[in-house]
């Protein structure tokens, strides 16, 4: 601890040299008195943000990629295009296909007219009923020629249209797989696009404490920066892998946020996940209390002349709690609530306020 302070004491003078002293007497500092309280216990660990819906678009047919449309970053509307495959090989099978169909109309329309005569032929004896079977069995062979063509030229609009990659929904573009002049394939990813909400911190969990966190009070998810520009938050729903990753040895789980917590949020970003379990005595101070200079943090300590400046080394962030002292403060010390003006010269210790 002694030399805990010596370095207190040091850095103290570092901060003061490195800015103009302000002076102004009889500055009132309210202050907290230091103690032991009970706050909420758990585990924490590292998650990311990813976006509930994702999709790698692949490609549908073969050919050279004619025009990639868009760029890694650019915003997308649903149906819009993405890139154009060379199409010409598909349209001569379209062409073939709306052949074949006049073909068939064609021939249809022909046994339906032979059938017609031959049935009023049949009725004023001039005919068989052999022969007026025979062209019924036409007539039944031209109608699912004819529908046969009908499917073909469907199937080959549908591949005419995989040419043409579009977006399935508005969202972003995540990456591009490919350049104009590439071969696609029927597989091969084009572009990967999301939609930016809703999102979802995915947290993978050691399967060593897979049990404590399935019975956890709470799960909260911290948003923003550390200290006084963070929050907790508790999704909107939560899921978990039923099985651990034999590679990893870890278990997944998926926070899905509201709208409104994950609108400062990206892809990719990084965020805290606490599974709360029950409660534990800890010495905590107010977040606002602590004065962070890069990776530096301490506090004002009331004194007999005024506030010394203290470093200290912090625990886990507690939210609304208090952020843990774990070293640096001793119980019954008094730390002043607002460190900008306990730095004044001159300042005093006011109301002293009860942590516990």
């Amino acid at each position: 601890m002694k030399t805990l302070h010596t370095f207190a004491f040091v850095l103290s003078l570092a901060v003061l040299a490195g800015a103009p002293v302000l002076t102004r007497a009889g500055v009132a500092v309210p202050t907290v008195q230091v103690g032991a309280r009970a706050v909420s216990t758990g585990y924490e660990i590292d998650g990311v943000i990813e976006p509930v819906h994702q999709s790698v678009i692949s490609a549908q047919a073969s050919g050279r990629i004619v025009r990639l449309a868009v760029k890694m970053g650019e915003r997308v509307k649903a149906g819009q295009l993405l890139a154009t495959i060379d199409d010409r090989e598909s349209a001569v099978g379209l062409q073939r296909s709306q052949a074949q169909v006049t073909q068939s109309e064609a021939e249809l329309r022909n046994a339906e007219a032979n059938y017609a005569r031959a049935r009023s032929l049949q009725s004023q004896g001039f005919m068989s009923q052999a022969a007026l079977d025979m062209a019924e069995t036409q007539l039944r062979a031209a109608q699912a020629g004819n529908a046969q063509a009908a499917a073909g030229a469907r199937q080959s609009e549908l591949s005419q249209g995989y040419t043409r990659v579009t977006a399935p929904y508005d969202g972003w573009v995540l990456q591009t797989h490919v350049e104009a002049g590439d071969l696609a394939v029927p597989g091969k990813p084009i572009v990967t696009v999301y939609a930016p909400l809703p999102l979802r911190a995915v947290v993978q969990v050691p399967a060593s404490l897979a049990d404590s966190t399935r019975v956890a009070k709470e799960v909260l998810v911290q948003l923003g920066g550390v200290g006084g520009d963070s929050k907790w938050v508790a999704p909107v729903k939560r899921s978990t892998m039923p099985a651990a990753d034999p590679v990893s040895q870890t278990v997944v789980w998926r926070l899905d946020l509201s709208a409104q917590a994950a609108q400062n949020l990206l892809p990719g970003q990084q965020v805290r996940v606490r599974f709360v379990g029950g409660q534990a005595s800890r010495t905590v101070v107010p977040a606002g209390a602590v004065l962070r200079r890069g990776e530096l943090t301490a506090v004002y300590v009331a004194s007999d002349t005024g506030f010394v400046l203290r470093a200290v080394r912090l625990g886990a962030d507690h939210g609304s709690e208090g952020v843990e002292i774990v070293a640096g403060l001793s119980a019954g010390e008094q730390v002043a609530l607002d460190p900008v003006k306990a730095g004044l010269s001159g300042a005093k210790a006011a109301v002293t306020v009860s942590s516990r």
